[in-house]
């Protein structure tokens, strides 16, 4: 491709290229398989939420092999999901996709909903997870924004390095513009953006020479502008509250059974942290206190 048409003026233009692509590109990824089932596709997308598909992977398989269906989860105790999230990060995310398969079995007779309004009034799922749900599993047509999606949006098609911190109204606007009509290229079309700008068209080292649009991408015919917003800074994790709850919730997974408070206490020296740490482990119910000064994940 040699043109340098703006994809504002024919988002058309985009479609057939990101998507030859992908299909030469794509990565092999257990829920990208037939076998996997709207249930897979689900589940991913609650491991995928900031944690990166290499920490993703042996989880995920884990997960699916011991609870193939949601029934499966949800005869479970919630703590059993805690548990078995192990190290993967921001672990109300397991209660959240126990409370979704709960809901499933419950109200949609255990398989996972079609119709976009009801996958968005499932637990823990909002509008990125319901369309996306119904993209990939369905192959419906709707706007999948994850962060991926946002950066090769705001490159290509605003000519800005960044998008916003959060996702804006011109964003959803701009991206529904640039849905193809029919259903199947719609989906292909969400599937590859996002796997675009997870490969070539990344945060920190964009590989413009492999980008399938670069000829018509704004931000490189621009001349590559830096990042006139606010400063983008990189969470830290040493030392917060985060990590102090991690160990805390390690001690707990790793237990057969309800653990002492001096269990706990021996994992960070700093008793005000700890203390707090806990506090908001048992407050966002990922931890259950017991009689006797004991800990357990929760049962019910």
């Amino acid at each position: 491709m040699t043109t340098t048409t703006p994809l504002t003026d024919a988002p058309a233009a985009l479609h057939t290229p990101v998507i030859d692509w992908f299909e030469t590109h794509a990565r092999d990824l257990p829920w990208r398989r037939p076998e996997a089932g709207p249930w897979g596709v689900m589940v991913s997308e609650f491991m995928l939420q900031q944690t990166p598909v290499s920490r993703v992977l042996p989880v995920y398989e884990q997960w699916l092999a011991r609870w193939p269906r949601p029934a499966d989860l949800a005869a479970e105790p919630p703590g059993e999901a805690v548990r078995a999230w192990g190290r993967l990060g921001y672990p109300r995310r397991a209660l959240r996709l126990h409370a979704a398969a709960a809901a499933i079995t419950e109200r949609h007779g255990g398989d996972v909903p079609r119709d976009h309004a009801k996958l968005l009034a499932l637990p823990g799922v909002g509008e990125y997870t319901a369309a996306a749900v119904a993209s990939f599993a369905y192959g419906q047509r709707h706007a999948v924004l994850d962060t991926n999606v946002r950066r090769v949006f705001a490159r290509a098609v605003s000519g800005a390095q960044y998008p916003p911190t959060a996702t804006t109204a011109a964003e959803r606007h701009l991206a529904r513009a640039l849905l193809p009509d029919d259903e199947p290229t719609a989906a292909a079309w969400a599937a590859a953006t996002m796997e675009l700008g997870a490969l070539v068209c990344t945060a920190r080292t964009p590989d413009c020479h492999r980008c399938p649009i670069a000829a018509h991408c704004s931000w490189r015919l621009a001349g590559s502008p830096a990042h006139d917003g606010p400063p983008r800074r990189g969470q830290t994790y040493a030392g917060t509250d985060r990590q102090v709850r991690g160990k805390l919730l390690a001690v707990l997974r790793e237990s057969v059974g309800p653990v002492p408070q001096s269990a706990l206490d021996a994992v960070w020296d700093e008793p005000v942290q700890r203390a707090r740490a806990l506090d908001g482990l048992v407050a966002d119910g990922l931890v259950e206190p017991l009689d006797g000064g004991e800990y357990r994940l929760p049962h019910a």
